[in-house]
């Protein structure tokens, strides 16, 4: 893709979601004019018309909203591009991307063995609902991911099978139950299906002050203190969490990270079985 291509699908992209040549054009930092001529230009090339214009409003085409899903992904990819070439050029850091309350207790030991290694890069941890997408569109490297997610195209490595939780406050009537079910967990006041993007100390703060019921991963138990109960749920399959990341990334530090991982998960493993 030379410059021009890459300018024109800027400049369609803009005039697509604000649908307005003069909204377009000040959020580019352009003339009208211009704008308008590079978007008949664009038209030409494809031959097709993307947007219907006239006095009073432009609206995409059918053609027209299939070229802005593409434009979309192409101007996502060409960055997601340049940041993992930044990162490899400047491997001065190891980005993890982990949904909140996910492998929560596992972390802590994982990070602290891979700190032992005086050859290693500081990790820098990103808490998100969607660490796969932080993988693909490069502002992660690695990823501690559910068997859930769309591993299609990334290396991965199975770490530990995690059987889910719901975190209660101290004192809550359901914490004298063995086991709880999704439909209880649905009729409590504060109950969110998925847990706050936060980190985890957080979330802790928020169920032990009850005003939230989230569901996590059962090696939370070792840091829910004595101000929150961890209570499985009969209802819910355990989870597969999963090491995933692109073969463009990979580096000596990331393989430290997934041994560290699946040892710490082999611990992790034995205390639960014996408690």
């Amino acid at each position: 893709m030379d410059r021009l291509e890459t300018a024109q699908l800027t400049y369609f992209v803009a005039v697509a979601e604000e649908l307005h040549f003069g909204r377009a054009a000040q959020r580019l930092g352009i003339a009208q004019p211009p704008l308008s001529r590079a978007i008949s230009r664009l038209e030409r090339r494809l031959g097709v018309q993307l947007l219907e214009r006239s006095t009073r409003r432009v609206s995409l085409t059918p053609p027209g909203e299939v070229f802005l899903r593409e434009s979309r992904a192409a101007l996502d990819a060409l960055d997601a591009a340049v940041r993992r070439t930044q990162q490899a050029a400047r491997p001065s850091r190891l980005v993890l991307a982990v949904r909140p309350a996910v492998g929560s207790g596992l972390l802590p030991a994982v990070l602290a063995g891979y700190a032992a290694h005086e050859s290693t890069v500081p990790v820098e941890m990103i808490f998100t609902r969607e660490p796969v997408t932080a993988i693909r569109d490069g502002r992660a490297d690695v990823a501690l991911v559910c068997d859930t997610d769309d591993l299609a195209g990334l290396q991965t490595a199975q770490v530990m099978t995690e059987a889910p939780v719901a975190l209660l406050p101290t004192g809550h009537p359901l914490t004298h139950r063995s086991a709880v079910t999704m439909a209880e967990l649905r009729r409590l006041d504060g109950f969110s299906a998925s847990c706050p993007e936060a980190p985890l100390d957080e979330i802790l703060d928020r169920v032990a002050l009850g005003l939230t019921v989230v569901i996590a991963g059962e090696t939370v138990a070792d840091r829910a203190g004595n101000a929150v109960v961890p209570v499985p749920v009969a209802d819910l399959p355990v989870t597969h969490l999963t090491l995933a990341w692109t073969e463009a990334v990979r580096t000596p530090a990331l393989t430290i990270l997934v041994r560290e991982a699946r040892r710490a998960a082999a611990r992790e493993h034995h205390q639960l079985a014996a408690s």
